[in-house]
Parts: structure tokens; sequence; C-alpha cells
């Protein structure tokens, strides 16, 4: 379908007008966002608050729709507002244009990730209110800041403030994936970031010698077996076509650092490793094979996670009969014919704070048949499938915002 009958749609307008704020990082200003989304409520008519939980360079945004049940736990619908750095020499259309092809491809940096899930959830309810609908369950719309850099300045620090705790939430739905197929992933649950940095110390002096226990040799042994350990990892992917990457414990050397000179044998070597440990690969375990592995060795190595937050895994959330939003998620789906797939996310989203103080979170982006080009180089996302995704939420939402209590 040509661009041109996509301009009069107001949805679309309203996508396009979000993705050309440029909030990216390393310096995102998220006023102009603040003042889209004080915009939006007020066509809404709804309540919205601006939250500094951090400092006022990072605003959490939330709009607010009223349930008929104040008192009962409300229903959290998150997006963050910041995006990755662009190289526009590499995009075909301007990465801030939203640009619409022929096609009715926007391309955007935001497109996927996720500012579409954001402005989606709010023509979602629009549409809503515009049937006249009311939910039992209060509904609260959150955009926050810094998600990709870690959420430290934004969702870290919110869900400890008493504001967070004041909006009483009981479930939360936050950004998935784009799919290449026909299937939707829902993520339930996070691998836990464990990145290791050995400090190696050892024998220094001339070059031209052979002295026993040098820095060297002992980098060159742990790193022989973190990469039989991340080769295992492999094999385990490649063996079970059931296996997605979320599922196995990623391993990565990422930085060596050491040395003056090349006659020079050093006192000291660093060398970090990315990890991200699967579900079944318990943190305390793998503390005590880093401990032993330092020790086989040649010892005189110290070692520190590069994150410190968790010393086990942050439960999953439960995806039976036992959590009535889940049963609420899924039935929505069910009855929209979506064909959908449980997995762990392979990397980070801001559901895991939401997890760690025992809120049930899901993770889903209702993008599919479309490729995967989070933080790549001419993102972008169908008109077409993003305005069916407004209709995916609207029935999800319906859903969760009437779980009886």
């Amino acid at each position: 379908m040509a661009a041109k009958n996509w301009e009069t749609n107001e949805e679309i307008e309203y996508f396009r007008e979000y993705l050309r704020i440029p909030t990216v990082h390393p310096n995102p200003d998220y006023e102009p966002c603040v003042e889209f989304l004080k915009r939006q409520a007020e066509d809404l008519d709804l309540p919205v608050k601006v939250y500094y939980p951090l400092d006022k360079k990072n605003p959490v945004v939330v709009l607010s729709w009223e349930g008929t049940e104040r008192e009962w736990p409300s229903i959290l619908l998150n997006s963050h507002m910041d995006v990755v750095p662009v190289f526009p020499e590499n995009w075909t259309h301007p990465p801030f244009g939203a640009d619409i092809d022929e096609e009715g491809r926007i391309f955007a940096r935001g497109s996927q990730d996720m500012k579409c899930v954001g402005v989606q959830y709010l023509a979602a309810i629009r549409s809503l209110k515009a049937k006249g609908l009311r939910f039992k369950r209060t509904i609260h719309i959150s955009f926050v800041p810094d998600e990709e850099l870690g959420g430290r300045k934004g969702m870290m620090p919110f869900v400890s403030s008493e504001e967070f705790k004041a909006l009483n939430i009981g479930f939360s739905l936050d950004e998935g994936i784009a799919s290449p197929t026909s299937e939707f992933p829902v993520f339930y649950a996070e691998r836990t970031l464990k990145g290791v940095i050995f400090r190696i110390s050892g024998s220094a002096g001339h070059g031209l010698l052979l002295m026993p226990n040098t820095a060297g040799e002992k980098l060159s042994y742990i790193t022989s077996k973190m990469m039989e350990l991340r080769a295992s990892q492999q094999k385990r992917l490649k063996d079970n076509p059931e296996l997605q990457i979320g599922d196995v414990t990623t391993i990565n050397l990422t930085i060596v650092n050491g040395g003056v000179q090349s006659n020079v044998v050093p006192p000291l070597l660093t060398v970090v490793f990315e990890v991200r440990l699967s579900l079944d690969h318990k943190v305390s375990d793998f503390k005590v094979y880093l401990e032993n592995l330092c020790e086989e060795a040649g010892g005189d190595i110290e070692f520190e996670f590069t994150s410190n937050r968790r010393s086990e895994h942050t439960a999953p959330t439960v995806t039976d009969e036992s959590n009535p939003f889940w049963v609420a998620f899924k039935s929505a789906t069910d009855e929209l014919g979506l064909k959908t797939k449980l997995q762990v996310f392979p990397g980070g989203t801001d559901s895991r704070y939401i997890r760690e103080i025992g809120i049930p979170a899901l993770g889903f982006s209702p993008i599919n048949n479309t490729p995967v080009l989070l933080h790549d180089h001419d993102e972008f996302l169908h008109a077409e499938r993003y305005l069916k995704g407004v209709e995916i939420y609207k029935k999800i939402i319906e859903n969760l915002a009437n779980v009886e209590n």
C-alpha cells in the first residue's frame, strides 16, 4: 500500500511524531517526550504525573486510567523512551525521519525497540475509551528513561520509590522482540547477567626468560576453560532445536588489558567475560566454578562480577493456572488466534526490576512476520503491523484489567 494512504491515519501520525523525537544515547533529552505524552494524556482525558526517581534529567511519565475497583492491584503497561545510537550513513532513510515507503514500512530508530509499544498502548486505550468501556482494575501507562543502559536512572530507582508503591501494581506488561515468523514470543523470565573480571597476577621479568607462574600462562588457562564452557553451551543449543538463545548460558571474551612492551613479562593481566547465566545454571554453582578455576590456573588471581544485584536468579513469572494474569493474557491471545511461544528473554529489560520486587511481568511486542532489527540499521515497522498490534493490545488490556481479585 502506498505511503500516501497512511498519511491520514491518526494513530500512525501519533506514532511517527513520537519516533521523530530523538531521545538517543549518549545524551537523550526527554523533555520533548514528556510534552508529547502530556498532550496525549489531554487527548485521552487521563491524568498524568511526571516523577524524577533519580534526577531532573531522567523523568518517568505515568498516565492513569482509573478502574471501578480502585483498591484492587493495578495493571502496569511499561515502555521506555530512550533509543540506542545510530549511524546515519548506514541508513537508507533518516533515522529520526519516520519516513513511510511505498510498501508502508515506517523507518526510524525505536520503531521496533520500543516506541511502537508505548504509543500502541495509548492507541488501544483511546479506542477502548471511545467505546465507553471501563474496567475493574486501574491501568497505569509508564514511560521510563535509560532502559537501553540498564535502567539505573529509570526503572531501577523508580521501583524503590514511594511513588511507585502508591501505584499498587499487581501485574506488568513490557516489551518483547519482533518475530520473523508468524509466531509471537512471550517472555516470562530473563537470564542473569554475571559478567566476570579476572585480575591475574604472576611472575614478572624479562621476556627472554621462561619464568614459572606468569600471568600470561594463567590467562591462557582461564581463557581456555571459559571457552570450553562456551563451546558446551553452543553444542547444547545446536543439538536441541527446541532451545532458544535465552535457554543457554552465553560467554564472550570482551576485554583484555595489561603489559607495557613486548619484552617485559607483566605482573598483572586483566580479562573480562560477558556472561549471561541460563535459569538452570545456578549463580552459586558458577561462583564455585570460578573459584576453582582461579586455583587450577595457579592462584594469585582475583575475580569479581560486573553485576552483583542478585545472588541467584530472579524468580520467573508463573505461567500456569495459578497466575490469573497469565490466564487472562493467554486467553486473549488464544481468542485472537495468535500462535505464541514462551521464552526466556536473552537480554535485559526493565521487567527484571519488576520481578525482583515480586510483581509478575510478561514481555510481549505484537510484531510478527517482521525481521528483527532492534539496534540495527534501517529499523522499521510496517504500518499495517503497527495497527494490527493496537488491536491485539485492546483485547489483552481488556482481559488483564478485568481479572477478578
